[in-house]
């Protein structure tokens, strides 16, 4: 066996006791212990497991609990179903197992209303076993059942506790206080008996006249069960808030039930029923009912732990487990409802947003969340700073910020805005984020407005951003006083001079272009700028003018007024963006809110981990700097004038250093903030100290204090209906926008151009066409 093992202690012999929270306690029988892991197969478990409490084996089934979670038990019937197990324990080394003895007994009929399970004959069993269900939505009343030829149905794994409800007829609520362990449980064989395994638990939903449930809801929920275990479909006559008449769907079936409201009481109480069925399975054609809440209610359990479930593999489960044939939609419609149920209402959430943003200012002095809507109520644009990263931003780290964008694809799409930096480290620290329906100018105006307000100074900025028309007029119309600088993305301007050229280039030459590019941008020197763009004038005239219409002063080293420390790109952020696409399902205020928890999470931990450091760079920087120093043996000094501030440095070049000014001619100390090799020499000479020409927020004194706030929990209550917020007589709704039908696109553009290959020739050796196609005259 392989991977990680985990104990399997099995237990048999014991019982199951309801405690007042709902949750099973089991007392009582014998344990032993089984090594397994992720390469055990079901069918040697399962032996070993009978063999060990010396059970038949066709007479025992094996379950277990969730982490978590003491109220259902999961049944194991596969080798898929045990992986399952030891994946959803990874992280414990015990596993508590449960083995069942299963009896083989006579059902007892006499005091439940007849069904189509105990009255089917031999003969009929083949006939009822090809009979499969198909499913209505929750406004319809009638099914059309479909016959499909292949129906196997198995024991749930989610659904082996059964859900408490009222069967009340003297008044008194009657609920199980303990389960036995031995269960009487029809023998697994044909696909109907299989079926009445899985859905046993619902035989008794309906007992009889005189039963009470709490709501109409409660009553056709237990009515859409009981039709599921006992195999067939019914129809309403009469279906409103107060009361209920049903009948069976088959033609002349006896079978009634009728359920209305006890006066001055919310209770449902069943007033008349027929429990006799004459309808047989060769006889009437008959289905399952299940609608979209049913679904839901089925899977909800599973979704809160495999948040991924795929419709698709609803549709195979539920198909296995209650033989109930749903399409993709209704898995989806299904999975939809469940999602509401776990995570909250989309549309609620929206309507929230005042409140919520009170919340994070409450919670958060110094914070700024504000949001607006359009004309007709409907949510415009959200954003959020946190104190904690408004102050670590200004106190600890360089005046240097990313702009960047991710889709979100939620129910209602949307965009994410954000505003990143780095930290000492050149880690990702986050600043600011907004929720907008797109991406646009206005919107990108927006954001820098709110931005620059909840900042105290803005002056020596940095942006590093795309050189879209609309952005860039946007932070020189914000910033226009501030002697902020907007520092091109490098990768977006590669991208877009790839998708400019128009002559046929292969991909090797547009790589070539590509390459002398990004050199002329590194390139710390004039000179070395204008070497670089000369390689590419001699590969294509064209290239060489877009490049010097592209504004150089924006993106090149060797002219770029500001300090952009060597960020070439704004992609920086990419961490953060990846925590929104991990949350984008989620409503509006709980995705911000599972945001605010990693920021949260990431300065508490990088907190935590720089209280151990003990050098006075952060450790990238501590690493560049030795790197730097390994240099100086190989370079010689000397001292150019009698003032002492210059310094003529000699290795395999040349270079003077200011030491005063924190110059070197090579440009390394000025675009890094680390002093050079050259650097470095010199001050030795002068018997200085070189950590103290490092720019300060490269030391672990400054990193600390980008990290010396914290970002406080938001409380989770509901709004209260009597309170004055700033912002409460906003009504939001939900945007208008709505995800489009089909798979979103996932090829991503860009650079993508670059890396494509074209077809050539092999005969004139030209691009853009092949061999056969080729029409040059040699």
């Amino acid at each position: 066996m392989g991977g990680k093992k985990v104990i399997a202690i099995c237990q048999l012999g014991g019982t199951f006791k309801t405690l007042c929270d709902g949750s099973l306690s089991y007392d009582g029988g014998e344990a032993h212990a089984i090594d397994i892991d992720e390469d055990s197969k079901y069918n040697d478990f399962y032996m070993e497991v009978a063999e060990m409490f010396s059970c038949v084996h066709s007479c025992i089934s094996i379950k277990y609990f969730l982490p978590g979670n003491s109220k259902t038990l999961i049944t194991i019937s596969n080798d898929k179903d045990l992986r399952r197990m030891i994946k959803f324990h990874e992280n414990s080394s015990s596993i508590d197992v449960y083995v069942m003895v299963e009896e083989v007994v006579a059902p007892d009929v006499s005091n439940m209303p007849a069904s189509r399970s105990s009255r089917t004959t031999l003969s009929e069993a083949g006939i009822l076993a090809d009979a499969t269900p198909c499913v209505l939505d929750d406004d319809m009343d009638e099914i059309s059942p479909r016959v499909l030829l292949d129906s196997t149905f198995d024991v749930p794994d989610d659904l082996a506790n059964v859900d408490e409800h009222i069967v009340n007829v003297d008044g008194h609520i009657a609920m199980a206080s303990e389960i036995p362990l031995s269960m009487s449980l029809p023998l697994s064989g044909s696909s109907e008996e299989k079926h009445m395994k899985a859905a046993q638990q619902w035989q008794n939903n309906i007992t009889g006249v005189g039963q009470r449930f709490n709501s109409v809801n409660d009553f056709r929920d237990a009515l859409r069960k009981y039709s599921i275990a006992h195999q067939f479909a019914f129809k309403y006559k009469k279906n409103d808030s107060h009361r209920v008449t049903v009948r069976c769907k088959a033609e002349g079936c006896p079978w009634r039930i009728h359920a209305s409201r006890l006066s001055t009481t919310q209770l449902i109480c069943i007033k008349k029923m027929n429990p006799m069925h004459t309808c047989e399975g060769s006889v009437v054609t008959t289905g399952h009912q299940a609608t979209r809440s049913w679904v839901a209610g089925v899977i909800k359990e599973k979704l809160k732990v495999s948040p991924n479930y795929k419709p698709k593999d609803i549709v195979t489960d539920i198909k296995e487990q209650y033989g109930v044939q749903l399409n993709y939609f209704q898995a989806w419609r299904g999975k939809e409802i469940a999602k509401e149920q776990l995570q909250g209402s989309y549309k609620e959430a929206y309507g929230q947003l005042p409140y919520f943003c009170e919340q994070i200012m409450e919670t958060n002095p110094g914070s700024l969340a504000t949001f607006t809507t359009k004309p007709d109520s409907s949510f415009h644009r959200l954003f959020v700073s946190f104190h904690a990263s408004l102050y670590g931003f200004q106190q600890g780290c360089r005046p240097l910020l990313f702009l960047g964008s991710v889709p979100l694809k939620s129910k209602y799409q949307g965009t994410l805005l954000a505003a990143t930096a780095p930290d000492g480290d050149d880690d990702v620290f986050p600043v600011a984020f907004a929720v907008v329906d797109m991406v646009s100018d206005d919107n990108w105006l927006w954001f820098l407005q709110q931005l620059k307000a909840a900042l105290t100074t803005c002056h020596g900025l940095t942006i590093v951003a795309d050189r879209e028309k609309g952005l860039k007029e946007s932070i020189s119309n914000v910033f226009q006083d501030d002697n902020v600088y907007h520092a091109y993305c490098l990768r977006f301007l590669s991208e877009q001079l790839i998708r400019d050229l128009k002559g046929q280039f292969s991909h090797e030459v547009k790589r070539l272009i590509i390459d002398d590019f990004y050199a002329a941008a590194y390139a710390p020197r004039p000179e070395g700028f204008q070497k670089c763009i000369e390689s590419i004038k001699s590969i294509s005239l064209e290239a060489y003018n877009w490049v010097i219409e592209s504004e150089p002063l924006h993106w090149a080293n060797a002219f770029f007024p500001g300090a952009r420390y060597n960020h070439m790109t704004s992609n920086f952020g990419e961490m953060f963006y990846s925590w929104a696409s991990e949350a984008h399902e989620l409503p509006i205020t709980q995705m911000v809110d599972t945001i605010r928890g990693k920021i949260m999470e990431l300065i508490n931990n990088r907190r935590l981990a720089s209280n151990h450091w003990l050098t006075r760079l952060t450790p990238f920087r501590e690493e560049r700097l030795e790197k730097e120093s390994i240099k100086v043996c190989a370079l010689q000094v000397f001292n150019s004038g009698p003032t002492g501030n210059k310094f003529e440095v000699r290795g395999d070049t040349i270079e003077v250093v200011d030491i005063n000014n924190y110059d070197c001619s090579c440009k390394g100390w000025q675009l890094t903030g680390l002093p050079c090799c050259h650097a470095i020499a010199v001050i030795g000479c002068l018997g200085r100290d070189p950590y103290d020409y490092c720019a300060r927020y490269f030391t672990c004194e400054s990193y600390r204090l980008t990290y010396s706030e914290s970002v406080h929990p938001i409380p989770s209550e509901e709004k209260p209906l009597q309170k004055e917020f700033s912002q409460s007589i906003v009504t939001v709704t939900p945007p208008p926008t709505r995800r489009p039908p089909g798979r979103p696109p996932t090829k991503k553009l860009g650079m993508m151009e670059a890396n494509k290959r074209q077809l050539q020739c092999s005969r004139c050796k030209c691009t853009g066409h092949n061999k056969s196609t080729c029409k040059e005259f040699i």
